[in-house]
């Protein structure tokens, strides 16, 4: 019976537990166990290094990008401080030329009154003056020789005779003058 038996291949000087892993041997088992925590601990401190290492490259991209965003930011700022004050002037340009062109061309029925100063208005049917300084709500109107305290914004109706019908509107007043609006109509028989 030949496939029975059991051929024993070691050389005759080869004792058969110094074949293998020594390490595993049971009088071996402790430095097994500082070898294997030797490994650990390595592979634990590389890792940690190995982290920091990467960290410390994410976070020097990060420095170099929050120093572009802030300059960016104060680019920009400077751009709208420099668009606000711009702005600002137009605006004031556009308010001096209004005022100039409505002291050249006031709008139609519209007209400034000085203070002691009395115009013909309404295709002449109104005489309106300004008497005296304005108070802090309202203002002295003499309206064909009668005088009335009127407020911004103010609307009067009179009918200077019994064929017309005029109203004046108090659109604003300051020390120097009375912006006022005066329309008249015939009125219409009824």
């Amino acid at each position: 019976m030949k496939g029975d038996a059991v051929l024993d291949r070691t050389q005759p000087g080869r004792n058969p537990r110094s074949s293998g892993w020594r390490l595993l041997w049971p009088e071996h088992r402790g430095t097994a166990i500082l070898v294997a925590i030797i490994i650990i601990a390595g592979t634990v401190i590389g890792g940690h290094l190995y982290g920091r290492y990467l960290s410390s490259i994410d976070l020097a991209e990060r420095e170099a990008q929050l120093e572009q965003l802030r300059a960016e930011s104060q680019k920009q700022k400077r751009d709208i401080d420099g668009k606000s004050q711009q702005l600002t002037t137009l605006q004031d340009k556009l308010t001096k030329t209004q005022a100039a062109l409505d002291a050249i061309m006031p709008s139609a029925n519209t007209y400034n009154i000085n203070p002691n100063q009395t115009l013909i208005l309404g295709d002449g049917h109104l005489v309106v003056g300004l008497v005296g300084p304005p108070a802090n709500d309202s203002v002295l109107l003499s309206i064909n020789g009668k005088t009335q305290p009127v407020a911004a914004g103010q609307t009067l109706s009179i009918a200077p005779d019994a064929a017309t019908k005029c109203q004046i509107n108090l659109q604003s007043f300051d020390v120097f003058r009375a912006v006022v609006v005066a329309t008249c109509a015939a009125v219409k028989p009824q």
